[in-house]
């Protein structure tokens, strides 16, 4: 069904709406769930961190407070316990109350080169980095760049989990299984077909493939003369369109959302920025069967790209809005940032 919003249309399943939750956000990136129900999210250009409070439980934010200033592109964001722990580009830390000076958990990240992001995610046990490379395609100095790298929660014991790993902007913990579920953002100039961009299930030690391959025994043509590595390289959980450029991930946990979505995986495409014509700009959801997909992702949300579609010179233009990450509220609804319309959205089912 489609639904009208500031003159511009969304599409989503039957009995489903979509609202503004927050808007006036520049850039906003990841968010998180505060211990006391608010929601929490990065400003990464203007270096902020920001909380947002539903007072009145009327399903948008009455109030966004600066809980943190002047940090250096401030990008992934987790709780542990209380304890807000936000990821600088340099650097991991952690605020112990809201507004006080941070203690550096995780010092002198790389934060060199291209895919300036730094994102985090807490197991029982560890922290864990995702570190993007430093540039498309190119032998690293660094080996925690194109990597998850995983850290005693005290940010001691540095180690490498999971390399081959271009860009790996979304982590997020599988509910049941305890895996670590990342998408994955592969290498331009090939064309707008090749190669997919992907989720990966991380395995401590695992090799993605990046820079030799795109896919398993699948090499990059730079790197034919050294493709043996491509045979151990482990292949996606989900493959998506090339471009598509998938962000966020967030497993549906809620009890709003119809039986049939619980336990899915919902992928926030961040869209296209140099495809002969535009592809992503939407939010897409996999069904999950014993922990593992089954079939092919289908469009969740969309139309940020498709109800402004200009032609010029035969090329779509850019999209209204594109998504960056999802977040399951208290109440079973999810929350959808946007960095271009600078918003948070509201998705909400059957009144």
């Amino acid at each position: 069904m489609q639904q009208a919003l500031d003159g511009q249309t969304l599409t989503l399943p039957a009995g489903f709406a979509i609202a503004v939750y927050a808007e006036q956000l520049p850039g906003v990136r990841l968010m998180a769930l505060g211990p006391e129900g608010d929601v929490y999210a990065t400003l990464t250009e203007a270096g902020r961190v920001v909380r947002l409070r539903d007072s009145d439980h009327n399903g948008g934010a009455d109030s966004v407070a600066v809980v943190a200033d002047g940090l250096n592109l401030p990008h992934g964001l987790a709780f542990r316990g209380d304890t807000l722990y936000v990821a600088e580009n340099h650097r991991v830390v952690r605020f112990d109350r809201p507004g006080v000076n941070p203690t550096v958990v995780v010092a002198n990240l790389p934060s060199d080169g291209g895919h300036f992001t730094r994102t985090i995610l807490f197991s029982r046990d560890h922290l864990f980095v995702s570190v993007g490379s430093s540039c498309n395609l190119c032998d690293e100095q660094d080996p925690r760049r194109a990597a998850v790298v995983r850290y005693d929660l005290d940010g001691s014991g540095e180690r490498l989990f999971a390399t081959g790993l271009r860009n790996s902007v979304g982590l997020t913990l599988h509910p049941e299984t305890g895996e670590i579920w990342a998408t994955n953002n592969d290498r331009d100039n090939l064309g707008d077909n090749v190669p997919p961009d992907r989720v990966n299930v991380l395995r401590e030690g695992g090799f993605y493939g990046w820079p030799f391959c795109y896919l398993p025994n699948q090499p990059n043509p730079e790197y034919q003369r050294t493709s043996g590595r491509c045979a151990e390289a482990i292949g996606p959980a989900v493959t998506l369109p090339a471009h598509t450029a998938p962000l966020g991930l967030r497993f549906y946990t809620g009890q709003m959302f119809p039986p049939e979505y619980r336990g899915d995986v919902l992928i926030a495409l961040h869209g296209s920025w140099n495809r002969t014509v535009p592809i992503g700009y939407e939010v897409v959801r996999v069904d999950m069967e014993n922990g593992r997909p089954v079939g092919e992702p289908q469009p969740f949300v969309s139309g940020w790209l498709e109800s402004r579609r200009m032609a010029i010179g035969g090329v779509a233009g850019r999209g209204w809005g594109r998504p960056v990450d999802a977040l399951v509220l208290e109440d079973g609804s999810l929350l959808i940032s946007d960095d271009e319309g600078g918003r948070i959205y509201r998705v909400t089912h059957g009144g």
